[in-house]
């Protein structure tokens, strides 16, 4: 009898290893779509009153573009990887709006630090080939993000132009590389 209970507990402890193996380094696409719809709730619509401070910001979408296929490539992930970081870091100050959802934001920034936690370990594996030049895009995308923020001194309408333009980031990303990041159960 307790020969049996050894060979089960072996077997079982066999398994529970088996399955436990980690999941490749993805981005995770449950993830992405969850800091787009907590960007989105957590302050509304676009406000009238700042429509006058929306401005136009070139969008990079050749930072993510995929090349003759489905997937993107190293490069490109390192790309969403990358824009997450930006995104991070720009909502690291301490001069977010207050009128926005609170709990919403912290969420967002947590789901955002957590993403890019996870996605470092695909950083060792990155073709660089083509990654300058999505880099440059980004930086500039990113660099005219930041001089919004600045010169109009971090204001509420400031923010709600920074919360449209990653909103459409996100959304590009979800909607022209969702086959690129990992979806744990896709409906």
């Amino acid at each position: 009898m307790a020969i049996q209970m050894i060979i089960w507990m072996s077997a079982f402890l066999c398994l529970v290893q088996v399955f436990s193996v980690p999941m490749p380094c993805h981005l995770q696409g449950q993830l992405v779509r969850s800091t787009h719809n907590l960007l989105r709730d957590m302050g509304g619509h676009f406000p009238m009153e700042c429509l006058q401070d929306n401005v136009f910001m070139e969008f990079p979408a050749t930072a993510f573009a995929t090349s003759g296929g489905p997937q993107l490539s190293s490069s490109g992930a390192k790309a969403i990887y990358e824009t997450l970081k930006n995104i991070d870091t720009l909502f690291g100050t301490d001069e977010l709006p207050t009128m926005w959802d609170q709990q919403k934001l912290e969420y967002f920034q947590n789901i955002v630090y957590r993403q890019i936690e996870e996605s470092k370990c695909m950083m060792s594996s990155v073709d660089t080939s083509d990654y300058p030049i999505r880099a440059e895009g980004l930086k500039t995308y990113f660099g005219n993000i930041a001089a919004v923020l600045k010169e109009k001194k971090f204001s509420y309408c400031a923010w709600e132009v920074v919360r449209k333009e990653f909103l459409y980031t996100l959304e590009f990303i979800l909607k022209h590389n969702s086959d690129s990041l990992l979806w744990s159960n896709r409906t």
